[in-house]
């Protein structure tokens, strides 16, 4: 389409009507010539690493890039190996996914992968979806935090793909401090003993991304904002994979699970 466009614009520049056809039929050609090239795996579409639409980019930039913050630390270990592994099972990813996804995660390993070049064609494709930059991002902090002790050489890293995407550090150190609260969160099933108590309901706080003082308006504002921000239906519509849709489901519960529970001990006290 751009090819006519501009070759219709130039045309008529130069040569007036006579220049304004020419142009058109140089810009179909142009239109088609390229087309066939995307579609066979050229053009804008090598940058996509064999895959030719936005899920396989970001089935490829997630995996790959969680392969080098492992990385990071100097070794792999087998619990980054396992945790990909276990993520990967859990997506429901087929024999052939599974393959892919395990390449990528050994190119993201090399200390030659480009990942500022993968990140930034990750972001002008998600540029304009905020909640699926997100989402990309708390993959990869569970990568980072996945034994409980993330070393400084992956935070920095992490920092880097932050701003890759456009986040600043302090938006990033927010994620953190919520996902971190979201794993600690999950992980306590008994609310009702003492400093346990006290503890998960401060994390429920932390993940709504409030402060215990807040109104009942506010919490209840700041709950239906990340509820629609992480509702599968709406990335699905913003082109994540329906695979990694598990990622917001448990999410969303999780968020539903705290703001139950900060309602819960708001009527009781």
């Amino acid at each position: 389409m751009w090819g006519k466009i501009l070759g219709a614009l130039f045309g008529l520049a130069l040569l007036r009507l006579p220049g304004l056809i020419i142009g058109l039929l140089l810009g179909h050609w142009f239109d088609k010539a390229f087309r066939q090239q995307f579609e066979q795996g050229g053009g804008f579409s090598g940058l996509f690493r064999d895959s030719a639409d936005e899920q396989g980019l970001f089935h490829y930039t997630t995996f790959s890039t969680m392969g080098h913050i492992a990385k990071a630390t100097g070794t792999v270990t087998s619990v980054h190996i396992q945790h990909a592994t276990a993520y990967m099972n859990q997506l429901g990813l087929n024999n052939l996914q599974q393959k892919e996804a395990q390449a990528a995660f050994r190119d993201g390993k090399a200390a030659s992968f480009p990942l500022r070049q993968q990140l930034q064609q990750f972001y002008y494709a998600y540029r304009r979806h905020k909640d699926v930059l997100q989402l990309f991002l708390e993959i990869q902090l569970s990568i980072a935090c996945i034994d409980g002790n993330m070393t400084a050489s992956q935070y920095g890293l992490l920092q880097q793909v932050a701003g890759y995407l456009n986040y600043s550090a302090a938006q990033l150190e927010r994620l953190l401090q919520a996902h971190q609260a979201q794993s600690r969160f999950s992980s306590r099933t008994n609310f009702s003993r003492g400093q346990t108590a006290k503890d998960t309901l401060a994390d429920a706080y932390q993940l709504l991304g409030v402060s215990a003082d807040v109104s009942d308006s506010v919490l209840k504002k700041a709950y239906r904002k990340l509820m629609i921000q992480h509702h599968p239906d709406k990335l699905m519509a913003k082109g994540v994979p329906a695979e990694m849709l598990d990622v917001a489901k448990r999410k969303t519960q999780d968020i539903q699970s705290a703001y139950e529970l900060i309602k819960q001990q708001r009527h009781n006290r």
